[in-house]
């Protein structure tokens, strides 16, 4: 099939959205906790489809994924033979990681719950840089860098992308339109269920590269997808981190894409 056939194809996919709007009562929310960082929502339950956004520059601007990066990593993996399915048993190796969640064994389930690193790290050695590449361009993943001198490539390396760029992943991801097996999109979403009660389910995944933090996701309504993304300063690294979700379900209370606190 010719390549401006395929791109035709891939933007008819797209869902159709409004006009990006600012949200200026979005800022208290970020004051009350002291953080500077962007969000970009697109409410999926309206049919005209609003996206709104706090900080539009910064929500144009990439950076690392982070352990975000473990939504298409997890699809890598599971296409590359790096792990066949929620139930495979990735042993400890005994080695002590600062957060307790990584000291024992694993699962696909647990180690994107926990945000285990070494798990990951096991995906990309069996991947190699090369394939990595590959998947990345296929997926048209931010800039689709997967170079990196030392470390992991998708917290330390090159590979970024904007708060823009992670909607419309999951955009996709959502509608099992990505280029890999359906099976497996459908299993990538399943163990990204934070949260869920009668009538909605919280799919997300934090990331933190150190000097800023994500949280991204969805929150399924039987209304449709209200699709979130946020990007934030840490300056005080560990003792900013719960402000990613603290800020992201204020704005999502806000339009009533999550239910009040108690």
């Amino acid at each position: 099939m010719p390549r401006l056939t395929l791109y035709l194809l891939f933007f008819l996919a797209l869902p159709l959205q409004a006009a990006e709007q600012e949200r200026a009562d979005w800022a208290p929310v970020f004051a009350a906790q002291d953080a500077v960082g962007t969000i970009v929502v697109v409410d999926e339950r309206q049919p005209s489809k609003p996206t709104w956004v706090h900080n539009p520059e910064r929500a144009a601007k990439r950076y690392s994924p982070a352990s975000t990066f473990k939504i298409p990593h997890t699809l890598m993996a599971l296409d590359a033979g790096a792990v066949t399915d929620e139930f495979q048993v990735f042993p400890w190796n005994g080695v002590e990681h600062s957060y307790a969640g990584h000291n024992q064994d694993q699962t696909l389930r647990s180690a994107m719950r926990h945000s285990t690193v070494w798990v990951y790290r096991g995906f990309a050695n069996a991947i190699g840089e090369p394939k990595a590449r590959a998947y990345l361009q296929r997926l048209n993943y931010g800039n689709a860098d997967p170079s990196v001198a030392r470390g992991d490539y998708w917290i330390d390396g090159k590979l970024a992308i904007s708060a823009r760029e992670q909607i419309t992943f999951l955009q996709q991801l959502y509608r099992n339109q990505l280029p890999f097996d359906v099976a497996h999109q459908r299993l990538t979403k399943d163990v990204m269920i934070v949260e869920a009660q009668r009538d909605w389910i919280l799919r997300a995944k934090t990331g933190w590269e150190g000097r800023y933090g994500w949280w991204v996701g969805w929150v399924e309504w039987p209304e449709g997808p209200v699709f979130f993304a946020l990007n934030i300063d840490t300056p005080n690294r560990l003792d900013d981190l719960h402000k990613r979700e603290a800020i992201t379900r204020a704005v999502l209370r806000s339009i009533d894409a999550l239910p009040a606190a108690d």
